[in-house]
């Protein structure tokens, strides 16, 4: 018999193809009637365009989203929010906007409704991260869920490739993790394979045919369902080093989880035993060296120089990562993740000394 505790987590989820009615048949149903549109700055004409798919509900729009959700950004968000009257929030495109999104949900209770077009997942948690001074901390709360999130695949059809592999490897990094969880359990195994059974094959296949509607649909899948996992149990020593790169020294959020998850992977494998045995069937063991051939096929970022971090910046990051660690299933030793961390920054594949 199996004794285990699982986290169904309410969402209602719309996914499908060329949904454009669904966000102002969303807030009608939720009965908002002043919502905002957040966005980063590229995305502006776009997130102007789902302002007037809502038509008389659109109270305004919000382009100042940045990676890592600044505080002082999400301070200068509630108070447009405030001052247009917003009832509710309509997040788009990828985890910039979407932890935006979550931050403001949390200090006003706003009902969000998101509206996803990369495949990091994080609309599907109630994970927010944020970064104040240097340092990124991460909090889970119920009131950071999304009401709504309507995955359109339609909307996915123009992602550049590199996004669409990145954030991809960044969702795969979720479920990846959340096979050795502590707190894993049936549920969460399923959709951790689920989530990896989509989501690879799909990159593989975008990486060379990016309009492939049949692989958009899978990869959007996909990322529902990485994401989904990683809001059901708990994160380890992967998301803590990326957690602390981004915090330290601003690096891109996908790319970092991407470069780092072969090296974190092979440091758990053993400790790890058979948890990782759905993603080995998939590509191939051992797990840590599978992955970093994978990024390496796909063309994504294998090495943490690469995205600017600095070499005299290795040691202060194993510090800081070493500081109130997650659990993690093999014991976190300074030296060790030192050299995980080097690693990394060097782009090397893993070795067998770290796994």
């Amino acid at each position: 018999m199996l004794n285990f505790t699982a986290d169904i987590l309410p969402a209602r989820v719309r996914f499908g193809w060329g949904m454009d009615e669904a966000i102002a048949e969303e807030a009608e149903r939720l009965g908002l009637k002043r919502l905002i549109v957040l966005s980063t700055r590229g995305r502006a004409n776009d997130a102007c365009g789902v302002a007037e798919a809502l038509r008389a509900r659109a109270a305004g729009t919000f382009h100042g989203a940045e990676m890592h959700t600044p505080v002082k950004v999400t301070l200068a968000a509630v108070s447009d929010a405030e001052a247009l009257g917003a009832d509710g929030l309509v997040t788009f495109r990828g985890g910039s906007a979407t932890g935006l999104g979550k931050a403001i949900a949390l200090r006003t209770g706003l009902p969000q409704i998101s509206v996803p077009t990369t495949y990091a997942g994080s609309e599907a948690t109630p994970i927010l991260g944020q970064t104040e001074g240097g340092r990124k901390s991460t909090l889970r709360d119920p009131k950071v869920l999304p009401k709504v999130i309507d995955y359109d695949v339609a909307r996915t059809m123009t992602l550049p490739v590199e996004l669409t592999v990145t954030s991809g490897l960044n969702a795969v990094a979720h479920a990846v993790e959340a096979l050795y969880a502590k707190d894993a359990n049936p549920i969460s195994e399923m959709m951790a394979s689920a989530g990896l059974k989509a989501m690879i094959p799909a990159l593989r296949t975008l990486a060379k045919n990016p309009s492939h509607r049949d692989a958009r649909a899978d990869a959007l899948f996909g990322a529902w369902m990485c994401g989904g996992v990683l809001g059901q149990v708990g994160m380890a020593l992967h998301h803590k080093i990326c957690h602390t790169l981004g915090g330290l020294f601003d690096l891109d959020h996908a790319k970092t989880h991407g470069v780092v998850l072969p090296h974190a992977t092979a440091y758990n494998a053993a400790a790890a035993g058979d948890a990782l045995a759905p993603l080995e069937a998939l590509i191939g063991g051992p797990a840590g060296l599978a992955l970093h051939d994978l990024g390496v096929e796909l063309g994504a970022p294998t090495a943490l120089r690469d995205l600017g971090m600095p070499e005299s910046g290795i040691s202060e990051a194993v510090d800081n990562a070493m500081l109130n660690p997650y659990w993690n299933p093999k014991p976190q030793e300074r030296d060790a993740i030192q050299s995980l961390v080097r690693s990394a920054w060097e782009g090397s594949p893993p070795t067998s000394a770290v796994e």
